[in-house]
């Protein structure tokens, strides 16, 4: 068994360098391009949900109130006419990238630190490199992406973003890996 303690320097180095990783992979590429459409006419669109002043939060659209009314002629006629919508609002303003970016990298720090977990609770001190590197690896690949596919099995999101964010998961787990079985306390 490793203590969490000693593990500090490898769950931020990797937080850092998954941050970089991801950096590059969103502005130096254009691997994720295309992973939100423009809808259609977006103008008249957005000048139709105005006046509704949808407050921020996720919405779906037919939307049943029980098992019982989804099982109703009514609702199975509004899914039929579509649209069938999932929707997110967000509040009415430009992106505070820097809160974003803060807490990404909170969340690579959490990401490491319970792959730091498992891994000190499985492997001594002086483990070897490819012990830690798969330990931390499938613990870090399992933060960066499971709850992602959530999202298409359940709300229809594109599979094709699913999976280039599981290909990006796979690059962040293996940074992560590469990183504590670097510095892993010998």
């Amino acid at each position: 068994m490793t203590e969490l303690t000693a593990l500090w320097l490898p769950i931020l180095l990797s937080a850092v360098v998954v941050f970089i990783v991801s950096s590059i992979i969103h502005m130096a590429t254009s691997w994720h391009k295309n992973d939100y459409k423009k809808i259609p006419d977006e103008g008249k669109v957005l000048d139709a949900l105005r006046p509704f002043g949808i407050p921020t939060g996720d919405y779906m659209a037919p939307q049943a109130a029980s098992m019982d009314d989804m099982k109703s002629a009514e609702y199975a006629e509004k899914v039929k006419k579509g649209p069938v919508v999932i929707l997110t609002v967000r509040p009415n303003a430009m992106w505070n990238m820097g809160a974003t970016l803060g807490l990404w990298f909170l969340y690579s720090v959490v990401v490491g630190l319970f792959a730091a977990y498992i891994a000190g609770r499985a492997l001594p001190v002086g483990a070897h490199y490819l012990q830690v590197f798969r330990f931390v690896g499938a613990s870090a690949f399992m933060g960066y992406t499971f709850a992602l596919w959530q999202q298409s099995i359940w709300y229809g999101k594109a599979w094709s973003t699913t999976i280039k964010s599981t290909i990006d998961g796979l690059l962040y787990a293996l940074f992560t890996a590469g990183v504590f079985g670097w510095l892993w306390p010998r």
